[in-house]
């Protein structure tokens, strides 16, 4: 399959978390599946938000010098602007690691169901629940998830190393970890639809790589949700259904 690349491709998969949204709002019944990893998240987000002001209100009250002179209301305002930035990205990292991996079992369940409401099917209740089965499917799924998620901690860690070559390598870690962060995005979001329908990941890489466009999109999108506050939230199950759609358009377009 040649790559599709066009400017409309990256559009449609940059909104497909908005269009997952209206999704949601026309079929209340997903709220189910995305109730409980959204409080878990919320408590994340607030543990982890309010640990790290903590600590830096901490650091500034015993470090920093304090003055009447304007020099050092700058000095601290600028202090606590990078403290705001650190806890910012704890919380990005919090939610595309630690938040994913809590809310994986749901999140498979959510795809499935999404599918199921796009073509045409209702969202199966007549399967009697089991907490056995959900418990044994969901710590399958985690152990699936905490391979992704080590694998992206990993690469993160290396592309630090960037660092250690004088000045090419400041140049090199944005764009190379913006690039890694789209790409996980993708790879996370996209992988329960093909972990569902046993695919390897040869396949959703072949389907990633025939969309790169749409596939670029979609993960701009989602990482643009991630660094929007309060709306972060929410990231996860939207960028689930979004992925999910994507997928569900994919094979209405293929012959």
């Amino acid at each position: 399959m040649r790559p599709e690349l066009s400017p409309r491709g990256f559009v449609h998969g940059f909104l497909a978390p908005w269009r997952a949204a209206a999704f949601l709002r026309k079929h209340k019944g997903l709220v189910r599946y995305i109730a409980i990893p959204l409080t878990i998240n919320i408590g994340i987000f607030s543990a982890t938000a309010w640990m790290g002001l903590q600590f830096f209100d901490r650091i500034v009250a015993r470090y920093l010098p304090a003055g009447d002179a304007w020099y050092w209301a700058l000095l601290s305002w600028l202090v606590w602007l990078a403290a705001l930035l650190v806890v910012a990205l704890l919380v990005f990292f919090s939610f595309t690691v630690i938040g994913n991996l809590i809310a994986s079992p749901f999140n498979d369940l959510l795809s499935e169901q999404t599918e199921a409401l796009v073509r045409g099917r209702a969202a199966s209740d007549d399967t009697p629940f089991s907490l056995a089965v959900f418990v044994r499917q969901g710590l399958r799924t985690m152990a699936e998830e905490g391979k992704k998620m080590a694998v992206f901690v990993v690469g993160m860690l290396l592309l630090l190393l960037l660092h250690l070559l004088p000045g090419i390598g400041v140049l090199l870690y944005p764009p190379l970890s913006f690039l890694w962060t789209v790409f996980f995005l993708v790879v996370e979001y996209t992988g329960y639809v093909f972990a569902r329908k046993g695919l390897a990941f040869a396949d959703q890489r072949r389907f990633i790589a025939g969309r790169a466009a749409t596939m670029f999109g979609f993960g701009c999108g989602v990482l643009c949700l991630l660094a929007i506050p309060l709306l972060q939230l929410f990231c996860i199950p939207l960028a689930v259904v979004g992925a999910t759609l994507l997928w569900c358009e994919a094979q209405t377009d293929t012959p």
